[in-house]
């Protein structure tokens, strides 16, 4: 064999390696999170006015709590579940004359859509808000397509006083996985006690909720929360009644983050790739959605408070700190580690004190009985090699106290 044709065979077989890496990769990275759906994104593709999947749509009555609406849904069922989206209009308006635009949209992208008549025109943002959360709850429990959903990867995104509407819902429900309001008006306050990834869009010329307004609504999210502010050029108050490719192609990288925590589409908004139309942005970048990582990327404004746990003997263990807490909550965190010898699958252990309640879990699987919580690895984490570790965090009402934990192995 000359020397020539070693080296071509030499390049070839590189080009190859490199290759099966990517497709290993790739493969691994869908293995990894089961919530990924759809192809690689680009910049074209999350710009399109249609994604992949064939959707379809069903009607829903008025009651339930809300008004009524529309429910949009792939038709695909070969790829498990979808994560929801519930979209309430703003004051006087429907969702079927103003933002009706964004169902199929949406659906096509890989997520099972809501859009919430409001039980009258004129409700305010609170309204709103309960109303969304109701919605959220019917097509999750009582829909005709609640078996396409996922109850646990939720979301909400509301335009003026739904705007406000949909900060308020992620006020009161903080196992909400994603909020974004649309020129957002919020008359009962501002939203710092929000935990849940926030989106605050603002038009340049608008008006009657102007970038002041929303930018003031932005600066108090707490400074743990994942958030983004960003304000189109030239854009008026109606700017999400009417179908445009800029709010998409920002709302759906977005929606992907955090409910399909699919870091596939971080690079469209860390740094944000395309520019054009945006006059401003602002954000907690990096975004860390993947399963595998704690959801906060910014330091706890408040020291730990609980010392770590003594770890017990066994096949694993598992230790707690506080991560942050503020008045009727906090944030915990918990290690869980191997011993010398690797475990598969992992349950951890503890009893809640007076007045706790844990409203959200990330990273395992949750199950509570009376005050005895217990959580489980999900299909990602489970494996641990010898002396390996993970993590999973939760949210909880009450204030945080000594935890004891114990962690058993299969």
């Amino acid at each position: 064999m000359n020397r020539p044709f070693r080296r071509v065979m030499a390049v070839i077989a590189v080009v190859l390696g490199l290759v099966a890496v990517t497709v290993a990769a790739q493969s691994a990275s869908a293995a990894d999170n089961p919530y990924q759906r759809g192809p690689d994104p680009t910049l074209a593709s999350v710009s399109a006015q249609r994604g992949t999947f064939a959707t379809a749509q069903v009607a829903v009555p008025a009651g339930d709590g809300f008004g009524g609406g529309m429910i949009y849904y792939p038709t695909d069922t070969s790829q498990g579940t979808f994560g929801a989206v519930a979209i309430v209009p703003g004051y006087t308006a429907r969702f079927s004359v103003e933002e009706a635009w964004m169902g199929h949209w949406l659906a096509s992208f890989g997520f099972v859509v809501i859009g919430v008549e409001t039980n009258s025109t004129n409700d305010f943002d609170t309204a709103r808000g309960t109303q969304l959360l109701a919605a959220l709850d019917y097509l999750t429990q009582r829909s005709s397509v609640r078996d396409r959903v996922d109850a646990s990867r939720q979301s909400v995104v509301g335009h003026s006083m739904g705007g406000g509407g949909a900060l308020y819902a992620a006020g009161q429900r903080a196992s909400l996985k994603a909020a974004v309001g649309l020129a957002p008006y919020k008359p009962s306050g501002n939203p710092t006690n929000v935990r849940v990834p926030t989106m605050i869009i603002s038009g340049q010329n608008d008006t009657v909720v102007t970038p002041s307004y929303a930018t003031g609504l932005y600066n108090t999210l707490p400074a743990t929360t994942e958030s983004a502010y960003m304000e189109f050029t030239g854009a008026d108050h109606l700017f999400p009644t009417r179908a445009n490719t800029l709010e998409m192609r920002i709302l759906i990288p977005w929606l992907k983050i955090f409910v399909d925590s699919d870091n596939r589409y971080s690079q469209f908004l860390c740094p944000l790739q395309d520019s054009t139309g945006i006059r401003g942005y602002r954000s907690t970048c990096p975004f860390l959605p993947n399963p595998t990582t704690s959801p906060s990327t910014t330091a706890p404004t408040t020291p730990p408070t609980t010392p770590p746990t003594t770890p017990p003997t066994g096949a694993c263990s598992a230790t707690y700190r506080t991560v942050n807490s503020w008045p009727g909550g906090f944030q915990g965190e918990v290690t869980v580690s191997a011993g010398s010898t690797p475990v598969d699958g992992w349950a951890v252990r503890w009893t809640l004190a007076s007045g706790q309640a844990v409203t959200q879990v990330w990273n395992g699987a949750l199950s509570v009985s009376g005050s005895a919580v217990t959580v489980r690895n999900t299909t990602y984490n489970g494996s641990l090699g010898a002396n390996a570790s993970t993590t999973f965090g939760f949210l909880a009402s009450g204030s945080p106290t000594p935890v004891s934990l114990t962690c058993t192995s299969p």
